[in-house]
């Protein structure tokens, strides 16, 4: 299962894996909200026009209101994977990262060091890189917690850098609104995770200007496609659904977690848009549920964990109870 170790997502690789069977596939495997933001489909989207400047403006004013930010700190990114990643050019190390989480991290700044997320605290030399919520245990560092990490004395060239993939889940754990010239501060969030629409692309990088004009310099005049412009801006002052979806997911949540206990299985971390079990024999439950068209999310750095993404519907969720039973 090395394959399906790295990333979530790799349905194709599943199929060819398991065999495509009589089943609709349900994948598990992404973290990714099942209920994507349902306007996407009555935008117009001009695809003949590059994308419009002011389009880009427009984006990133909107974006920024819901972060709780300024609009002059925030840029938009094809996606915050390309984003993290750019930014090794932009503060380069010494850096650590907290492990376990996104394998990214590790890779974006060369010689990035790995340490707990209770050692992070101690670091007083290079920037630290992390995840709140982290992925894939869920576990979250209150907002006074990084402020206070922020705020000690730290070396000159060091930056705090939070990853808020799954913030918008819980928007009260951010720090995006406290990004400024005067903090060393740089917040990534994630548009695909929340409004369930991954294959869109998008990203937001928050920093200081100076990391900002860096940012713009390098991805150049047309950074995001028309429908990225339009579907985020849109999406992001929906906020009728916005409240609702952070609701329905919570109750989706509590229903996955409850079908778990039930089949015996011990939830050791959790976010509203996945749950993470500990299994003696992780790799054998994603072969069974695998084997019932059900894609998991395995890890190669403990043989023990699961992660389990939301089913999108009730028949999702009989049919992981099925599976699970069938074992």
């Amino acid at each position: 299962m090395t394959g399906f170790t790295f990333h979530g997502g790799r349905l194709a690789e599943a199929m060819a894996h398991f065999g495509t069977g009589d089943d609709r596939w349900i994948d598990l495997s992404t973290g990714i909200n099942p209920h994507g933001w349902p306007g996407a489909d009555r935008l117009a989207v001009d695809w003949q026009a590059l994308p419009d400047a002011g389009g880009l403006d427009n984006l990133e004013a909107t974006a920024a209101a819901f972060f709780g930010a300024d609009p002059d700190h925030v840029c938009a990114v094809p996606g915050t994977e390309i984003g993290l990643r750019m930014l090794g050019d932009i503060v380069p190390g010494p850096s650590i990262h907290a492990w376990p989480s996104y394998g990214t991290h590790g890779e974006m700044i060369a010689g990035s060091r790995a340490a707990s997320p209770a050692d992070l605290d101690r670091e007083r030399a290079g920037t630290v890189i992390l995840a709140n919520p982290n992925n894939p245990d869920g576990t979250m560092i209150p907002p006074a917690t990084l402020l206070d990490w922020l705020n000690a004395p730290r070396d000159a060239a060091s930056w705090l850098v939070v990853d808020e993939a799954f913030a918008d889940v819980l928007p009260a754990i951010s720090v995006a609104g406290h990004v400024h010239d005067t903090r060393r501060l740089i917040v990534f969030r994630s548009f695909g995770k929340f409004f369930g629409l991954a294959g869109l692309r998008l990203g937001f990088v928050l920093g200081p200007r100076e990391v900002i004009a860096q940012y713009r310099r390098r991805l150049g005049s047309w950074p995001l496609s028309a429908a990225a412009l339009a579907i985020g801006a849109a999406a992001y002052r929906d906020a009728e659904w916005i409240t609702a979806t952070r609701t329905g997911l919570a109750d989706q949540a509590a229903a996955l977690h409850a079908l778990l206990a039930r089949h015996g299985l011990r939830v050791t971390g959790d976010c509203p848009l996945f749950r993470l079990i500990e299994v003696d024999d992780a790799a054998a439950l994603f072969e069974r549920l695998g084997r019932a068209s059900i894609l998991t999310r395995p890890f190669d750095y403990n043989p023990r964990w699961l992660r389990l993404g939301l089913p999108a519907s009730e028949e999702g969720l009989h049919r992981l109870d099925k599976a699970l039973a069938d074992g």
